[in-house]
């Protein structure tokens, strides 16, 4: 299925596509599946044809009209790299994908590529603490000044304020995590696409870019560039590798953006591997169906949480009060509430880790979004970097804990929390 259309026009959904789109069956024996091209290099039919590939890799000629890029070597380029990225852009509705070996290396690449000395992030907290640890300790060290503001409803508001501080021409990227990792809050990303147009009018060059981490609940729930981002960016280890057994990430979107960002992807060398790339092309295939299970498990978790005693509070999009700032924002960008649960117990951290220690089918683990339920406490783990008190002003104690729902018999897993909270007396 090389094409998105059928010969009758019919445009297929990215659920088909996910099978299909950019491979032919025909190069790799009839093979039903694409195979695994373990290699580093690929051999050229002439000097010719080496020499036009290379024009194209590196923009020196233009490109005619239906020409595509050779295979050069897997630094560059690789079938299996190729095919994740046409199905991943087509679930985005985005024009370009682009690979990484880790959620990070996509962030940190993107950043690096996009921004020079002088230039500002302004970015919505919280954050993904590896993300926090990159904004606040690697890219000062280069000139780059991040800029946080607190996610949310207000967040477009404070975003303007934090532009008129910062000064327009200064700030390259804003930068938005929505929902908020561990707090489920949502940010308007239209609204801040809207600050990014008023911005890009008064300048002729070093426009204003809009970045959306969609690892949440993306691409099945939440596509941001149909909301205005110019960017979504993943942890593709999360929800689109979905097995637990990868390390990944995906930045799509504009072409000319992600051009420019591939070139330092090449340059950095911090693409995924083929057989990263294998395993993603694999997990893609089922991700519809993996996260609407999740999510069906994961609200009938958030609701028993709700109504337990010794749970102060749930944040979960799936109980966003209706006539809420943060359920207007949800009903415009979000067709699902995803399956990320973060909770708060009474007794602070001590009565929070009996909890998590007295679980015995959630695995006690970081990441996310695989098919085994997880559970982290993220003060002391995933945002152990954040300072306590940052944590704190956005409603993240010590008696937090964050919840990732697999797809495990929901009986099971709702008796193991009720079984695990009655340490809580």
């Amino acid at each position: 299925m090389k094409g998105k259309n059928l010969s009758n026009g019919h445009h297929c959904s990215p659920e088909t596509l996910a099978l299909g789109l950019g491979y032919d069956s025909s190069l790799s024996e009839g093979s039903i599946k694409s195979p695994i091209f373990l290699t580093s290099t690929f051999k050229f039919k002439s000097a010719e044809e080496g020499k036009r590939y290379f024009q194209l890799a590196y923009g020196l000629d233009p490109r005619k009209e239906g020409e595509e890029n050779g295979l050069i070597y897997s630094r560059l380029n690789n079938p299996n790299l190729q095919i994740f990225e046409e199905r991943i852009a087509a679930w985005n509705n985005t024009e370009l994908a682009s690979v990484f070996s880790s959620g990070m290396s996509a962030i940190s690449t993107t950043c690096l590529a996009l921004l020079v000395p002088g230039e500002s992030i302004i970015a919505t907290l919280p954050v993904y603490g590896g993300t926090y640890f990159l904004f606040t300790h690697i890219l000062p060290k280069y000139g780059i000044k991040v800029h946080f503001v607190e996610a949310g409803s207000d967040a477009p508001t404070l975003i303007r304020k934090k532009i008129d501080e910062v000064g327009a021409v200064n700030v390259r990227l804003l930068y938005a995590e929505t929902p908020g990792n561990p707090s489920n809050v949502l940010t308007d990303i239209s609204a801040v696409a809207e600050i990014s147009k008023e911005l890009n009018k008064k300048k002729s060059e070093r426009k204003t870019i809009v970045a959306i981490d969609n690892t949440f609940l993306g691409p099945i729930f939440q596509q941001p560039s149909k909301h205005g981002a110019d960017i979504t960016i993943y942890s593709a280890t999360k929800f689109i590798g979905g097995h637990s057994d990868l390390i990944a990430g995906v930045v799509t979107g504009k072409a000319d953006i992600i051009k420019e960002i591939n070139v330092s992807r090449t340059i950095l060398g911090t693409m995924a591997t083929p057989f990263t790339g294998w395993l993603l092309i694999r997990s893609l295939e089922t991700l519809a169906i993996r996260m609407r299970q999740q999510q069906a498990n994961a609200k009938e978790i958030a609701l028993l949480l709700s109504e337990h005693p010794v749970v102060n509070w749930v944040k979960y999009p799936g109980l966003l009060k209706d006539g809420s700032s943060q359920k207007t924002i949800f009903d415009k960008q979000c067709t699902g509430t995803g399956s990320l649960i973060s909770f708060e117990v009474k007794g602070g951290e001590k009565q929070a880790f009996k909890v998590i220690n007295s679980l015995q089918l959630f695995g006690l683990a970081v990441s996310l979004g695989g098919t085994e339920s997880l559970v982290e406490h993220p003060m002391t783990m995933t945002h152990a970097d954040v300072p306590p008190e940052e944590l704190i002003s956005i409603g993240i104690t010590d008696g937090v804990i964050r919840l990732s729902i697999g797809i495990e018999y929901i009986e099971d897993l709702k008796q193991d929390l009720l079984n695990a909270l009655k340490v809580i007396k």
